[in-house]
């Protein structure tokens, strides 16, 4: 189930990958036209052109559920054909179309109740994905009697899928008011804590990382699964001034400032024959995270060396979102809390205070830079550029580095066994997912040597390395080696 989950949300970064452009977009058209939120005449070449820009984002924005549907089933896909990115529509269409509330009231000969008010979401756009996907991975090689030889193969799939999605909306129209209804109970429960809950989904948010499983935990905050919405509702400004971006705000002066204050802890605490191999591996994590928000680079840098520390990490994380929500600091993003979003997001309506995202990141780079200089030095962790030297003799020579994907691909295809040790190659932002035949043919020190950020082993037949921003040049150059 684990690695079902975790392959679940490596799908869901191929659509959540649509929405940076439509926040540039966004931001950009009301910085041009602010008459579109604030009322009066858009008039003007100037503000036209505003106009123009806000209705591209939204485009992506407002329909963020059929993103998730092709998207999802797409990223599930044993290999990616785009025949199940047609399936995970067509299941979207019909569950949708099925359990709308005119269509709900008509055969109920009552008023619909008012989660299938709520019914085209992210969250049915996933169960969509995922029914494209199976619907897909099952029936892709069906043969057929000469006579339907027609719908053999993956024209049967979208057959299947309709027929399948009619049966789950029968089911869905019993159990997803109890879903909602629990969904919402969920979401409010955290609301009323105000910003202290913010800071415990910030706290869980950073936790589950390492499992991959944080996209699910977003999708009752960031989409509007339990009527929250927040990332919709800040981009479209539709939500409530003070509220909305709350579950998005704490994340800036986190990334921004105290993820690069830690990675300079370390730098600091590295062992001087080492100290030009940690500048090397956490100064690019920590600009990476400053930009545009990506911040495995350098949590997987030592998750695993210090998962204690790891803790601390999370903690000052959900610290700083109550911190920041409290202070009425209010900013979103549209892929991840980095300087980028930042600059466009402030522009929008529901933006506010963004001054205090100074004060806030000098706080957050002190606090992160002391805790992390003081446990590492204090405990003697084994952060990057402290380890044995028997643990990081390969690891030095950092091929990454050097921009030469194919060499980085050869090592790691050597240090998993060979291809013929290798059954599938995949990648999410940040990282390679390998499924592999025999773990014990893995070779973690030869890994790392290509200069990677960290390995994580989920299961024996599961191997994730983990490379950064640059992960899909390495993967295309596993794929073409394979």
């Amino acid at each position: 189930m684990m690695k079902y989950l975790q392959k679940l949300g490596r799908s869901l970064m191929l659509p959540v990958a649509c929405l940076p452009v439509a926040g540039i977009l966004m931001g950009i058209g009301y910085a041009l036209s602010p008459h579109v939120m604030q009322g009066g005449d858009i008039t003007g070449t100037v503000e036209i052109l505003g106009f123009f820009l806000i209705k591209a984002g939204a485009a992506l924005i407002d329909n963020m559920s059929w993103l998730f549907a092709i998207g999802v089933a797409v990223g599930m896909a044993d290999d990616k054909d785009g025949t199940a990115g047609l399936a995970g529509l067509v299941s979207w269409l019909m569950i949708t179309t099925l359990l709308s509330s005119d269509a709900i009231a008509i055969m109920t000969q009552a008023k619909a109740n008012v989660a299938f008010g709520k019914i085209q979401n992210q969250f049915i756009g996933i169960l969509a994905g995922i029914i494209g996907s199976v619907c897909y991975n099952k029936f892709k090689n069906t043969k057929l009697p000469d006579a339907l030889a027609f719908f053999s193969g993956k024209r049967s799939v979208a057959i299947v899928t309709a027929m399948v999605s009619v049966v789950v909306s029968g089911i869905l129209f019993f159990i997803w008011p109890v879903i909602y209804g629990g969904l919402i109970g969920f979401g409010k429960s955290i609301v009323s804590l105000g910003a202290v809950g913010a800071g415990i989904y910030a706290f869980f948010n950073r936790l589950l990382i390492p499992f991959g499983l944080h996209h699910a935990l977003n999708s009752v905050f960031w989409f509007d699964a339990a009527g929250i919405n927040d990332l919709g509702n800040f981009w479209g400004n539709t939500g409530t001034a003070g509220t909305t971006g709350m579950y998005m705000s704490g994340f800036f002066p986190c990334m921004m400032f105290g993820l690069p204050a830690a990675a300079f802890a370390m730098i600091r605490s590295a062992k001087p024959e080492k100290k030009k191999y940690a500048v090397s591996l956490l100064s690019a994590a920590a600009i990476c995270a400053f930009i545009c928000g990506v911040t495995e680079p350098f949590e997987f840098a030592f998750m695993f060396l210090a998962p204690g520390l790891y803790l601390i990490y999370a903690i000052l994380y959900g610290v700083f979102t109550v911190i920041t929500v409290a202070v009425g600091f209010r900013a979103g993003f549209s892929f991840s809390a980095g300087l980028t979003d930042l600059v466009f997001s402030s522009q929008l309506p529901l933006a506010q205070k963004t001054w205090l995202i100074i004060p806030l990141g000098i706080a957050a780079a002190i606090v992160f830079y002391a805790v992390f200089r003081f446990a590492i030095v204090t405990f003697n962790l084994k952060t990057p550029g402290r380890e044995d030297d028997a643990d990081n003799a390969e690891e030095m020579k950092a091929v990454l580095a050097n921009g030469d994907f194919t060499e980085v691909a050869k090592i790691i295809l050597e240090g998993l066994g060979g291809k013929e040790n290798v059954t599938s190659v995949d990648n999410c932002i940040t990282r390679l997912r390998i499924e592999v035949r025999d773990y014990t043919a893995v070779d973690e020190k030869k890994i790392k040597s290509a200069g990677v950020a960290g390995i994580i082993r989920p299961s024996k037949t599961s191997v994730q390395v983990v490379i950064g921003p640059k992960v899909q040049f390495v993967a295309d150059e596993v794929n073409r080696l394979m």
